[in-house]
């Protein structure tokens, strides 16, 4: 489960980097935000599954956490007028997979 998930991360950014340079032209800031924050969830995912105890649950949290973001700056993106709704709608299903597959690797039995 871990390495499909890694992958679809990794389309996730390849996908968010597009959106952040037509975000570019109207607020670098979000663009930057953007780009941090979906760059953080791949490598917060992998630094977490080869951890262990708690240093594991806190960096599968940090993607998830980066994941959100990701998805709010989505949001603000497309509110803003910046990204047609249309546009970002496949993605924003995409990181809903990401935060609940996170989500069942944090709090699965151990």
């Amino acid at each position: 489960m871990a390495l499909r998930i890694y992958d679809v991360t990794i389309e996730m950014v390849r996908a968010v980097s597009g959106f952040a340079r037509r975000v570019q032209r109207e607020d670098p800031d979000l663009a930057r935000q953007m780009r941090r924050a979906s760059a953080s969830v791949p490598l917060n995912l992998s630094e977490g599954l080869y951890s262990r105890g708690r240093n594991r649950e806190a960096r599968l949290h940090n993607s998830m956490g980066s994941a959100k973001d990701t998805l709010a700056c989505l949001d603000v993106a497309a509110a803003a007028g910046y990204l047609p709704d249309a546009m970002v709608a496949p993605e924003r299903q995409r990181l809903d997979r990401i935060v609940g597959t996170l989500y069942k690797l944090i709090h699965r039995p151990r």
